[in-house]
This record gives structure tokens, C-alpha cells and sequence, in this order.
């Protein structure tokens, strides 16, 4: 089963379109892991664990583990949520993209070292550098297209041609080429930060019901109600809102996991109460 049939499976039996963000930082993890040595693994497994079934995806960012010499602490990591909560795909946020030689590399290390179920990619060196991934019919292909970093407008609102004679900002166009012509296996998605929840009704209007990864929820200040309304699908989907501070150091003592499912299980009822709301 592929990663769109998973993440849709998800989406219904967990009645969630939260995603859990793994970016573990051992300064903020409670006192009683921070000299085990294990404790990324320790601590990112438990936090797995306690929310799998609040959740429609989790998403390690691998900076984070490769930062703390780490990789193998993912490797087990991606391992376990396979093994243990077999119905929660996981999304690789490596952002990765480059030429085609080097990126059937970056294919391997997401998909065959890691066993991601999707990775997340940065489109702008063209189809090519991404082309790899684009044929893995079964992964996701998750693309940068409107990010919730507040210098994304200097280069993503530059307006360029449409193809039609009109102008679009840099961010339409890309979600108008992966829609129209990349998303040939149904196997894209694409990045959308809450930062910007007008510009996320603007992504939706494009791309129809393609799935939607939206960082910025909680520690960035993204508005739930904002982004689900612009956002979500006419069946209340299409939506992987994540957030990771929010949850991950939610509590700092022995009870950090059942804190971290607290807030999980916060957010998924926040944004459910608007999930049924007339669109705008």
C-alpha cells in the first residue's frame, strides 16, 4: 500500500490531520533521559507511543538526529513506528534536491537506509532533481512550495509567467507545474506553512484535493481555524498539520509522554471543531 492510501487510512481511523514533528533537542528533554545513552531514541519513541493513534503522520526531521550523530537512532526510529503503529506513514522532512545523478543518492538514503513512506523536497532545481522520486509511484513526494519562514516572500512572491501570458507569484506556479504536470502517479503533496492561511486557500484552489503539509502550528503562531478553513478539502481532509515544539516539550517531567498526548490530543480536537465549518 502506498504512501497516499496509508496516509488516507490514517486520516479516517485516527479521525486526526495532525502530524507529529521528531526534532529532537536533548537540552529540552526531562532530566531523567539526558544522560541515558539512548535517550533520542528513548525520548522519540515515547512520544510516538503515547499520541499513534491521535495522529495522521509523523514527520522526524533529520537534521536534528544527523546534528547528534543520530542516524542510527532514526534508522530504529522509522523501524519502530513500522513495526508498532503500522498504520501511521512516516514523512522523511529532508528537503532535499539536486541533480539527477545525486538524487537517486538522496532516493536511497530516504527510501532504502531510512524507509521512509515520503520525503519532503525543494523543487527549485526543476523535474529533473526530483524526477527519482516523482517515479516512486508507491512514496510520497512532498514538495516546498508556500514556507512558514518569514523571509519565504523574498524570493516565493516574486511574480513570474503563468505559461498564459499572466503573471502568478513563484509559489502559484509551483504549485500550478507539480499539479498539472508532476503529479503524474498521484504521489505529490505539497509544503504550506500556517503563517500564511490565505495563501494556503489560494495552494487549495490550484492543486484540488492534494494533500497539504503545513508547518508553523504552535511554536511559529499559526491560526488553526484560518488554516483549516482555507485549507481542507470538501471531505474535511487534505490536511497534515504539523507541529512539533508544541507537543514534543509540552511537559519536562517523568510524565513528558502522557503531556506530549495531551497536547496531541488537543490540537486534533481543536482543529475537528472546524473541519465541518463552511469553507471560504
Amino acid at each position: 500500500m502506498g504512501f497516499m492510501q496509508v496516509l488516507q487510512q490514517a486520516w479516517r481511523r485516527n479521525d486526526s490531520l495532525v502530524c507529529v514533528g521528531l526534532d529532537p533537542e536533548p537540552a529540552k528533554f526531562p532530566a531523567q533521559l539526558r544522560d541515558q545513552p539512548d535517550a533520542v531514541f528513548g525520548f522519540c519513541a515515547a512520544i510516538v507511543d503515547a499520541t499513534a493513534d491521535l495522529v495522521c503522520a509523523f514527520k522526524p526531521q533529520i537534521a536534528h538526529f544527523a546534528a547528534l550523530r543520530g542516524e542510527d537512532a532514526l534508522e530504529r526510529l522509522i523501524a519502530h513506528i513500522h513495526e508498532k503503529h503500522p498504520g501511521v506513514p512516516v514523512i522523511l522532512d529532508a528537503k532535499r534536491g539536486d541533480i539527477g545523478s545525486t538524487a537517486q543518492h538522496y532516493l536511497s538514503e530516504a527510501f532504502d537506509r531510512y524507509r521512509a513512506d515520503a520525503v519532503t523536497l525543494n523543487p527549485y532545481l526543476g523535474r529533473d532533481s526530483i524526477q527519482p522520486f516523482l517515479d516512486r509511484a508507491d512514496k510520497g513526494v512532498i514538495l516546498l512550495c508556500r514556507t512558514s519562514n518569514p523571509g519565504s516572500a523574498d524570493l516565493q512572491d516574486l511574480t513570474v509567467s503563468d505559461g498564459n501570458g499572466g503573471g502568478k507569484p513563484l509559489y502559484q506556479r509551483v504549485a500550478q507545474i507539480v499539479a498539472r504536470d508532476w503529479n503524474t502517479h498521484g504521489n505529490c503533496a505539497l509544503v504550506t506553512g500556517a503563517t500564511w492561511p490565505e495563501e494556503i486557500g489560494k495552494v487549495r484552489a490550484i492543486v484540488g484535493n492534494m494533500p497539504l503539509l503545513v508547518p508553523g502550528i504552535g511554536a511559529q503562531g499559526g491560526d488553526v481555524a484560518a488554516v483549516v478553513r482555507h485549507g481542507r478539502t470538501p471531505e474535511g481532509t487534505g490536511l497534515m498539520i504539523n507541529s512539533s515544539r508544541a507537543i514534543l516539550y509540552a511537559g519536562s517531567g517523568e510524565d513528558f509522554a502522557l503531556k506530549a498526548r495531551s497536547a496531541t490530543q488537543a490540537l486534533r480536537d481543536a482543529i475537528n471543531r472546524h473541519r465541518q465549518l463552511p469553507a471560504n
